[in-house]
């Protein structure tokens, strides 16, 4: 039985070695590639071609798959790094920036370590912008001072074949030096606002206590004018009325203003004695006499 197995083996070993070989070539020349990845492929060391998602052939045992690399975002740690303001106050900024590899060929033969080379980059930039401005314009400015960083920083790596999605300022931090002078700047500043809303309110009371007078001031004199004009007709019509009627119209008027004053007298509650000199009463008989006849 041994000797029928050898017999069949030495007969077949060709088709044997030649079924192995093409495993080996299929094994060795075709490659799948992952969606989250790129192959990046050398043959005979140098750089022969970029693999890009699914199927792929290469040739056995000329090329070889030299580096994986991913494409996914990438985060680097969160880094913090001292700066200068332009007023000359030194503060502690706390990064973190986000990025993917586009062009592998370029990131595996142009920079060996790209998280420290971009974490690098990052510092320099985020010092020499923090270095033009001031430490109030720091503070209100964050998303003007993120979009120069990110665009300084994508310059800077665009020969890396890398993009830098998103750059962000997570903490501005200050020494206690400085947190205590800002702190009595504030209250200083919250203060001046209390004194001048207060002025304000004083000045706006007596604004409107000076209207109020003078509003006051205006309705009496429109009041007085009022009366003026009102005793200026009356005065044009017992005028018009003399001088058409002649003194007969003033004695009646007068004679009118006798009655009333007389009724005047007599109005009140309860008993009253009323004591006239005899000239009165003649001018009230004289009033009388003028009414009636004048009706």
């Amino acid at each position: 039985m041994e000797q029928l197995i050898l017999e069949l083996l030495s007969q077949n070993i060709v088709f044997i070695a030649g079924a192995i070989f093409i495993a080996l070539l299929i094994f060795r020349g075709v490659r799948i590639v992952p969606q989250s990845e790129k192959f990046v492929v050398e043959r005979f060391g140098r750089l022969r071609s970029v693999l890009g998602p699914g199927i792929n052939f290469i040739i056995p045992f000329l090329d070889k798959v030299a580096h994986k690399v991913t494409i996914l975002e990438r985060q680097l740690p969160n880094a913090s790094q001292d700066a200068i303001t332009k007023d000359n106050v030194l503060v502690q900024i706390d990064t973190s920036v986000f990025y993917r590899i586009l062009e592998p060929e370029k990131t595996v033969y142009r920079i060996r370590d790209v998280d420290g080379a971009i974490a690098t980059t990052v510092a320099g930039i985020v010092r020499a912008e923090i270095g033009k401005m001031d430490l109030d314009d720091v503070q209100s400015n964050r998303a003007q001072l993120i979009g120069q960083i990110q665009s300084s920083v994508e310059d800077a790596v665009n020969d890396w074949g890398i993009e830098v999605t998103r750059a962000e300022i997570l903490d501005v931090n200050l020494d206690q030096a400085t947190r205590d002078a800002m702190l009595q700047q504030l209250n200083a500043e919250r203060a001046r606002r209390a004194q001048v809303t207060e002025a304000e309110g004083q000045k706006r009371s007596v604004e409107l206590a000076a209207d109020a007078e003078l509003y006051a001031a205006e309705q009496t004199a429109k009041a007085r004018r009022i009366e003026a004009d009102a005793e200026a007709y009356a005065t044009e019509v017992v005028a018009k009325a003399i001088r058409d009627n002649g003194i007969e119209a003033a004695q009646y008027q007068v004679a009118l203003k006798q009655v009333e004053a007389l009724n005047k007298l007599g109005d009140g509650e309860g008993k009253q004695t009323i004591v006239l000199p005899a000239q009165a009463i003649e001018a009230f008989g004289d009033a009388f006499k003028m009414l009636k006849g004048l009706r």
